[in-house]
């Protein structure tokens, strides 16, 4: 069928359409040619290329594809921590020196964070992520070869910045996967976020350890070309959204949504405690098990990242329960949880090492449940805006790493593991008080109340939504029931101007 023929069989068809899949339509024949190239070279393998009359099934294949895809991307950033006295030695400089190639990586990855990751609502994400990959496997080659420390710095840097992938594949599997399995989509590839964090820093150690440093970056280049290959066969293309945007139109409304909207807020503050608890709590981990009463070697502190590793597994099933539950209510519900595995922390983690393995578990299942929970209130504020939204969300996660990093440090050192812990208890009992500012059905412009009631249950919530919209249709097509009718001025209704 040719695409003339495509838009007038729209046309004829448009008055039985809902508004939504009219627009949709409408934007499908405004090109008409869709690519079926990559960056007009590469030929887009066919089941891939863009179709709006038959689209792409998101399956758990792709689902965990995206996961193991940020598995081997963010692991960029954390190679270099537990190489950095193996830097010292072959570049021939002091510790300070080298101590500034951590900062730099997490530099860039900030950088990419403000700068490249809102391209996501506004070019095709295939081609974006291809690229990014593309570009962080060919900066580490230079990484893996240099003999130059200021090099390497540099290569650092860009390589951070380029490490943003995930921030791509996130609102992505949130606008590919249904809304009833949005959260359990997100947990995935949440998981395989996590999972690179952790796996990054046990896989640099073990190799650096038998071998050179460099062997640790050949591997790495390994497995972000496979990365490469796999994004290649599976990941659909898509239009870009936003065409009627600029780049520095999409950078103001990032800004925007991160002061004028009541939920993001919240959320960000909530995201910068949590964060700034749960990184206190691993870096000041290596502190406590390795002084009195336990002098626990650097290997079997290493161990307790396999604790860790638990808890990243159980993410998937979380995301499973929070797909039945209000979003708010499974943030109610982790948050609890830090709450309570932070209370065991304080009570007797440098007492017992017990304590300090439940901690490990509960901390890790419920930050990571209460993140995707997070995660799935903000995406689903605006679907033109996910990219936005989630580097927000992260850009507030980095923000609570630094604060964690530097203060928990500063009060362990000063006044022991008690005195750090109670300090991010305080913290966890703060996002409780946040969060129930807002009620589970808040209208969105409203910054207190609760307005919506307390239904729990995501099933009943959306059954409510169907009968309101059917009730809505049947008044607009009754002249008399528009006479009665009272005239809605909620701020629930209003549309994302944006």
């Amino acid at each position: 069928m040719s695409p003339s023929s495509t838009v007038s069989g729209h046309g004829r068809l448009g008055t039985s359409e809902s508004p939504e899949v009219s627009a949709e339509k409408a934007a499908a024949s405004a090109e008409e040619i869709w690519p079926t190239k990559d960056f007009g070279l590469v030929p887009i393998p066919k089941r891939l290329q863009y179709n709006p009359i038959k689209p792409f099934h998101f399956g758990i294949l792709l689902n965990v594809s995206f996961g193991f895809g940020s598995t081997f991307i963010v692991a960029n950033l954390y190679y270099c921590q537990p190489l950095l006295i193996e830097f010292s030695k072959s570049f021939n400089v002091t510790y300070e020196e080298v101590s500034r190639i951590p900062t730099l990586v997490q530099a860039g990855y900030l950088v990419g964070l403000l700068l490249i990751s809102p391209l996501g609502d506004l070019v095709r994400r295939r081609q974006l992520v291809l690229l990014l990959v593309a570009t962080s496997t060919t900066l580490t080659i230079g990484l893996a070869i240099t003999k130059n420390l200021r090099v390497f710095e540099t290569l650092s840097f860009l390589v951070g910045v380029a490490t943003v992938t995930p921030q791509i594949l996130m609102p992505l599997a949130a606008d590919l996967a249904p809304p009833d399995r949005r959260a359990s989509a997100l947990s995935v590839v949440l998981s395989g976020l996590m999972l690179g964090v952790l796996i990054a820093r046990v896989l640099a150690g073990v190799i650096g350890n038998f071998t050179t440093w460099r062997v640790v970056y050949y591997m790495s280049i390994g497995v972000q070309s496979l990365v490469l290959i796999g994004a290649y066969l599976v990941l659909p293309d898509y239009p870009a959204k936003n065409r009627d945007l600029t780049y520095f139109q999409i950078l103001f409304s990032m800004a925007k949504y991160a002061v004028t909207e009541p939920l993001v807020v919240q959320v960000a503050i909530i995201n910068i405690a949590s964060s700034a608890c749960f990184t206190s709590f691993w870096v000041t981990l290596t502190f406590l098990l390795g002084g009195p009463p336990y002098y626990y070697s650097t290997l079997v502190i290493g161990l307790f990242g396999l604790v860790g590793m638990l808890g990243v597994l159980v993410g998937p099933f979380a995301g499973r329960v929070i797909d039945k539950l209000v979003p708010w209510y499974a943030t109610l519900i982790a948050t609890s949880l830090l709450l309570v595995s932070q209370a065991v922390q304080t009570a007797a983690g440098g007492i017992n090492v017990a304590a300090v393995i439940i901690a490990c578990f509960g901390l890790d299942v419920a930050r990571q449940s209460q993140q995707v929970s997070l995660s799935t209130r903000v995406l689903s504020i605006s679907s033109a805006a996910r990219a936005r939204l989630n580097a927000i969300l992260i850009l507030s996660l980095f923000i609570g790493q630094v604060m964690g990093t530097s203060v928990g440090t500063e009060v362990f050192v000063q006044h022991g593991w008690r005195a750090c812990s109670l300090l991010m208890l305080a913290l966890q009992g703060f996002q409780i008080i946040i969060l129930l500012l807002r009620g589970p059905h808040c209208p969105r412009k409203r910054w207190f109340g609760y307005e919506g009631g307390l239904e729990a249950r995501k099933h009943v919530v959306s059954e409510r939504e169907k009968a309101q919209c059917s009730g809505e249709r049947e008044v607009k097509n009754d002249p008399e029931a528009q006479k009665e009718a009272p005239t809605q001025s909620g701020e629930g209704l209003q549309s994302d101007t944006s």
